[in-house]
Formats: C-alpha cells, structure tokens, sequence
C-alpha cells in the first residue's frame, strides 16, 4: 500500500539545473575552457563533494582562480539565465492529488535548506509537505540513500510503502537503493544522460496519474 510520495527539488519542481550548468559553462568559456555536461552530471542531484567545478577548472587551465569572485558571478549568472520560475508541469497537480488522498508527503534534496524552503513559499507550495529533508540533515546526500531513507523513517513506514520522483542519475540511484519506487522525469539537462536504475521513465509529471498508481498497488 502506498502511503506517501518523496519529490525532489531541483530540476523536478523547478528548472533550476539548466541554468546552473549554463553560468559555469559560460565561466568556462571565459575562461578557455570546456565543461562537457557528462563531468557536470557527477554533480547533478549531489554537491560539489562528487564534483567541484573550481578544482576542474583550474586542472583545465593549470592555475589557481578566485574562488569567491567566481563563486558570486556564478550566482549572478544563474538570475540572468534563471528567469523562469515556474513550477514544472504536473508538479502541482500531483502535489494536490497526494493530498487529497491522504498521502503523506515528503522532500529528499541535496541541496540547503534556504534554498529550497525559499523556493517553495515563493511558488506558494511549502503548505503540501508534511517533511522537508535536506542536506543539513544527513551525513551523506545522493547517490546516497541517506535523504530518503530519513524521510521514511520520520513517517514511520518501508520503502516499499512510497513512491519517489527524480530527475537526475544521482537521484533514482539514491531513491532506489532506500528501496523506493522510482519515477523519473529528466529535464532538459539530464535527459541525456544515463539512468542506471529506476521503475518508470516519463517526459512530464503531468503524463503520471498518481489516484491510479495508489489504487493498483493498495489491492
């Protein structure tokens, strides 16, 4: 029986990783360099711990940078090519189905906390979550288990017993190994790349009908 969902943040509620990869690309190219998106995709749903585009980029030039100079230009960059803060398609949707099921509902990020509570009180969506689990919370993030398995444990139910949504590798690997199922929705940066495992593979949230999921696995 299913009793809650587990979103994640960034790429799947809100587009923010595109634009990321294209300030750090565009710092690249400033600097004579290249940033191919499969190096990128160590760091896509976990943190610069799995892959610090400072330390590469200085391996690409061979000299050290400013890395707090370049640190606030990457976040000017981000606003510029961040001008869309819409919720992604069938994101709220599913959100408010989970609710009126009387599932609980859940968060598993890799990212802070300011961030992504910042981000759903402006998108006026903090109101669905029962629990929000970010990366203050836990000592290992994606492709760990860790996030996931917190939530699960703060809802007193088995991973067997959720259903997650992902966008990234790094994301469905975590999901998985906590053993929930898995949906995944890519966006336009991890469409691309690999995704080792998950249970279902969509190109929207709007194409999932959650009252229908719960319905055949509470049989």
């Amino acid at each position: 029986m299913i009793k809650a969902v587990i979103f994640d943040f960034d790429g799947l509620i809100i587009a923010t990783e595109t634009p990321w990869f294209k300030a750090f690309s565009e710092i690249y190219r400033e600097h004579g360099a290249y940033l191919p998106l499969e190096t990128w995709a160590q760091c896509v749903g976990a943190d610069e711990k799995h892959f610090d585009p400072y330390d590469y980029l200085e391996r690409c030039i061979r000299r050290p940078v400013d890395r707090d100079s370049l640190r606030e230009l990457s976040k000017q960059k981000f606003a510029a090519y961040f001008k869309d803060k819409s919720v992604n398609p069938g994101v709220e949707n599913c959100l408010a189905t989970a609710k009126s099921l009387g599932l609980k509902i859940g968060l598993a990020s890799s990212s802070n906390r300011e961030w992504v509570e910042g981000y759903l009180r402006e998108l006026n969506l903090y109101d669905y979550f029962d629990y929000l689990c970010t990366k203050e919370q836990v000592k290992k993030i994606k492709p760990d288990p860790e996030l996931f398995l917190n939530v699960l444990n703060h809802f007193g139910i088995s991973g067997t017993e959720a259903v997650a949504f992902e966008d990234s590798p790094n994301g469905a690997k975590a999901a998985k190994r906590a053993g929930v199922y898995c949906v995944v929705i890519p966006n336009e940066l991890t469409v691309n790349l690999p995704f080792e495992t998950y249970d279902l593979k969509l190109a929207s949230l709007a194409d999932f009908d959650l009252a229908a999921f719960v319905e055949r696995n509470s049989s």
